[in-house]
């Protein structure tokens, strides 16, 4: 080889496509002989890769728990379609007087609150001077309809800095609306 392999980036990828015929015939173009295991030099590559994994199965076990919670309550909703048709950073599920029974891990990056912080509040809670009367007006009006819609409301996190947030609920129904899940996302 032309150059020397040790200043090749991403040297560790290479090196672990090639065969064994393939690495004897330039284990002296890296710097002395390799009898110990290279580091990984391509740890960015990897990472991102890894976070975006774990990130889609978080995600996909926070949808988990919603179904299993829709059994447990006999949810008459597909579930799985809202899910499907809506994208969310962060999922809260309230009771019918919207106190809070559950949020997901998106919901604590997002807001810096913890589970156990909002349990058995409302969501009031992340609302603040920013917070416009007239979107909590038409939230309050339109959870009065049982229907499902979207809003746009300036939110707070727990160090009181504001961040508009698109909400989209969803009444979920036996013979009547029992809870409410609210799929949530930052919006510009």
């Amino acid at each position: 080889m032309k150059y020397n392999l040790k200043n090749m980036m991403a040297l560790d990828l290479y090196l672990t496509t090639l065969n064994q015929n393939d690495y004897d015939a330039i284990a002296d173009q890296v710097e002395g002989k390799i009898n110990y295991i290279m580091p990984l030099m391509s740890w960015d590559l990897h990472s991102h890769n890894f976070i975006k994994q774990l990130q889609f199965a978080q995600r996909e076990q926070d949808i988990l728990k919603v179904v299993h919670l829709g059994e447990k309550y006999h949810w008459q909703n597909d579930i799985q379609s809202i899910f499907k048709q809506n994208e969310f950073e962060a999922l809260l599920l309230t009771d019918h007087e919207q106190r809070i029974v559950w949020v997901s891990n998106g919901f604590t990056e997002m807001t810096g609150y913890f589970k156990k912080e909002v349990l058995h509040k409302t969501p009031r809670i992340l609302q603040g001077a920013e917070t416009s009367l007239t979107s909590k007006k038409r939230i309050r009006e339109k959870l009065s309809t049982d229907e499902s819609f979207s809003e746009i409301i300036t939110n707070y996190k727990k160090d009181g800095s504001p961040y508009k947030c698109e909400v989209k609920i969803f009444p979920l129904k036996t013979d009547e609306t029992t809870h409410y899940l609210a799929l949530e996302r930052q919006v510009s």
